[in-house]
């Protein structure tokens, strides 16, 4: 159970786009937000009025399965927030802000049924449906640029919008000492001309209150022409934010040094040392790293907690060798017929130039020696400056 339910938490995470499942999974959940917000907004029109009840039905299936993915996120929780308990953890999703939004997203749907005397408050509550939206951003990497770009330029943004919010309060000022004796009923105080100025500062003015008096349109001629250079300041900023982070991430390969990783692919057999381990068990040498593991069709991450089992194919990595001699290494399969097949290595006098490092036989690695037999079907991994056809030719010449 414990490994079905771990399986459950990496396929509902976003992103953990390990096998066809994660994939599909994710492309469910964010199609079902975007049906369900089609639903909701569709269902307003007086032409959905035919189509009702399959508008309700299509709206309780997603409901459905959101309410499944909740309890399923919920189940799951002690691995989102590991160093908790379970109960601990469950507790921190639901009181989360997606915890929080997923439950009443269900729950909404639901009220109009045990009091139907609230029905049309609870209609003005599916607004909180609009916040699926930012659990469909999760899906997408792209959109993330946003967010951080907002996080950077967060101090230049809460700059200008406090000069604009100045701006405001002082043409709501300066447009009630000039027109309230014109017109008392429209500018009735000093904050009965913020509507005023909003509406002027930030678009072209909605002509519901205007001034009527020479100084006072001198003034808002003013206030207009300011409140275009006060609006542009912050949507510069952001995209001069949007300019500078797609310049980082272009420029970045500039400021990395690239070196080559060797991987080695372990096939885990029942007599195996590393068979029903924990990762965090597994000492590897210096310099090698476990980076991912093979388990049928599913990659899984080399996390402390995951079990090694029988069939596992455990990949591991090392930094390259690097000096000024290059050195690499090469996989010769001795075929039928092959004429090193039944030598000892010993016999094949290739040492002075080629180094045979293992053998892979079938399922077992042997490491040679100089009685050691060559078999037909064995895989030699040797570290020569010769190509195989010259190697072959100085053996040939041996015989």
């Amino acid at each position: 159970m414990i490994r079905y339910k771990k399986k459950i938490f990496d396929i509902l995470q976003i992103g953990q786009n390990h096998t066809k499942l994660d994939k599909f999974v994710d492309v469910f959940l964010a199609a079902t937000i975007f049906v369900n917000l089609f639903v909701t907004l569709f269902s307003t029109f007086e032409e959905a009025k035919p189509y009702k009840t399959p508008l309700y039905v299509v709206e309780f299936i997603t409901i459905m399965i959101f309410a499944v993915e909740y309890l399923l996120r919920v189940w799951t929780a002690e691995y989102l927030y590991p160093k908790m308990t379970p109960t601990q953890a469950k507790l921190k999703f639901m009181q989360s802000f997606f915890g929080i939004i997923d439950l009443l997203t269900i729950v909404i749907f639901f009220l109009p049924m045990f009091f139907s005397a609230g029905t049309a408050a609870f209609r003005m509550l599916r607004v909180v449906r609009l916040f699926h939206l930012f659990k469909a951003n999760q899906y997408y990497d792209s959109f993330s640029v946003i967010t951080e770009v907002l996080r950077e330029k967060r101090d230049q943004i809460i700059s200008s919008v406090f000069l604009i919010l100045v701006m405001m309060t002082a043409s709501s000022l300066t447009m009630y000492s000039l027109e309230h004796e014109a017109q008392p009923e429209v500018f009735q105080n000093a904050f009965s001309g913020i509507w005023w100025s909003v509406s002027t500062l930030l678009t072209v003015g909605y002509g519901d209150i205007y001034p009527v008096t020479t100084l006072g349109k001198v003034m808002a001629i003013i206030i207009s022409f300011l409140g275009v250079g006060m609006v542009a300041i912050p949507t510069g900023i952001i995209s001069a934010g949007f300019v500078e982070h797609y310049t980082r991430m272009k420029n970045a390969a500039n400021y990395m040094d690239e070196k080559s990783v060797r991987f080695v692919a372990i096939q885990v057999t029942e007599k195996h040392p590393f068979k029903d381990m924990l990762v965090r068990d597994i000492r590897l040498p210096m310099g090698l790293i476990m980076t991912v593991i093979l388990r049928n069709d599913e990659a899984l991450l080399p996390k402390g907690d995951v079990h090694v089992m029988e069939g596992d194919k455990v990949v591991i990595a090392a930094e390259a060798y690097k000096e000024d001699a290059e050195i690499e290494l090469k996989e010769i399969e001795i075929k039928k017929n092959h004429p090193w097949v039944g030598q000892r290595i010993r016999s094949l006098n290739i040492s002075r130039q080629t180094l045979i490092v293992y053998i892979k036989r079938r399922n077992k690695v042997i490491i040679p020696n100089g009685d050691t037999i060559i078999r037909a079907n064995d895989i030699m991994v040797v570290y020569t400056k010769h190509d195989l056809e010259e190697l072959m030719s100085d053996f040939q010449m041996e015989l």
